[in-house]
């Protein structure tokens, strides 16, 4: 991996300090239920762990897709794996009280637009697939990319369906006009 390996590490080292201090987070407010998620929680963390564990495989085994440069990949999936960082952060103080890991609506809670909510209804699932693709471009290898886009997308997918559906349940059409005005994952796109 070039000069890079430690920030890099640096950099998912932070992002698990992050994931965890939301998770203890969420417990001492007790708002640690899984009650409303169906699963998608389990299936979130295991496409995570399988597009990074399958993206190390294939960065150390398939060396004819490493990409060319690899310093110059690794100061980009950095700086992505940064950025990630900072848009999952911006979501999360942006939602403040109301964000969550687990899928879970309070009656009364408000439909937030403001922040990153203004263009997409799910930053900080934006900044984690930026994260995790983060990863695939800094470890050098074309596979490894492609699953680091692919995979964790595939698991948010079904976290997705089940966190609107919940959304439209307790908000009901406040929330109804927000999807109207706002795309999922990506600005101005989907």
């Amino acid at each position: 991996m070039g000069f890079l390996s430690m920030p890099l590490q640096v950099s998912i080292l932070g992002w698990f300090v992050l994931e965890i201090g939301l998770a203890v987070r969420d417990v001492a407010r007790r708002k640690a239920r899984l009650s409303r998620d169906r699963g998608t929680r389990l299936v979130v963390s295991l496409s995570l762990g399988a597009a990074f564990g399958i993206a190390w495989l294939m960065r150390s085994r398939v060396h004819a897709l490493d990409t060319p440069t690899p310093d110059v990949f690794a100061v980009a999936g950095v700086v992505l794996i940064w950025i990630g960082l900072a848009v999952r952060g911006w979501a999360v103080l942006a939602l403040g009280g109301s964000f969550s890991t687990f899928v879970q609506v309070d009656e009364g809670q408000p439909v937030v637009t403001s922040g990153p909510y203004r263009w997409i209804r799910h930053p900080a699932y934006t900044g984690l697939l930026l994260i995790c693709l983060g990863f695939g471009v800094g470890i050098g290898n074309w596979l490894s990319i492609v699953v680091c886009a692919v995979v964790p997308l595939l698991g948010l997918l079904p976290r997705i369906a089940v966190e609107e559906a919940e959304l439209v349940r307790v908000l009901g059409e406040q929330y109804r006009d927000y999807q109207k005005t706002t795309h999922r994952l990506i600005p101005g796109l989907w």
